[in-house]
């Protein structure tokens, strides 16, 4: 992600940048209450790698039930995703990004470890996310700080 850097007045800075033709994908569940993140890199998007999150997750709240918010993506939705017993999926409506928290979490990322960056490798890439996100799994007040929407605490929901 291209940002804005400092750069001494009359001079254009040179930041490079790359195309790149190799994936690789994090999962992130977050609890916006307490600021809980549960983070897995896998080597695909999948109801069969969504199915590895959702057991992870749920192994780390083994004494909790888990209702997860997500969106439409389809291997959220596949007919052969595994859903642990201490969890429930809810869905939110269509083209609404703003109302999932862990969007907030992607935008940190990006901004705070992939700004101005070239990597030689795919396992450049994922060493530095892994860095990112065991930096966020380990702090909790961060995580609640993206994800909380403070402007929600005192709203009655089920008012008319």
């Amino acid at each position: 992600m291209i940002r804005r850097c400092w750069a001494p007045r009359g001079i254009r800075p040179c930041v490079p940048s790359q195309i790149v033709r190799e994936y690789t994908y994090a999962y992130v569940a977050v609890s916006p209450h307490d600021g809980t993140m549960d983070s897995l890199i896998l080597p695909e998007v999948s109801e069969r790698a969504m199915s590895i999150f959702l057991r992870e997750v749920s192994e780390r709240h083994p004494d909790e039930f888990i209702l997860m918010a997500m969106d439409g993506a389809g291997w959220h939705r596949a007919n052969a995703l595994t859903v642990p017993k201490n969890m429930a999926l809810i869905f939110l409506p269509p083209y609404s990004p703003e109302l999932n928290p862990v969007e907030h979490i992607w935008d940190s990322i990006r901004e705070n470890w992939f700004r101005n960056e070239v990597f030689n490798s795919i396992e450049g890439v994922e060493n530095q996310l892994e860095k990112a996100l065991v930096a966020l799994e380990s702090d909790s007040k961060s995580v609640r700080s993206l994800t909380g929407f403070p402007w929600l605490i005192g709203v009655n929901l089920n008012a008319t």
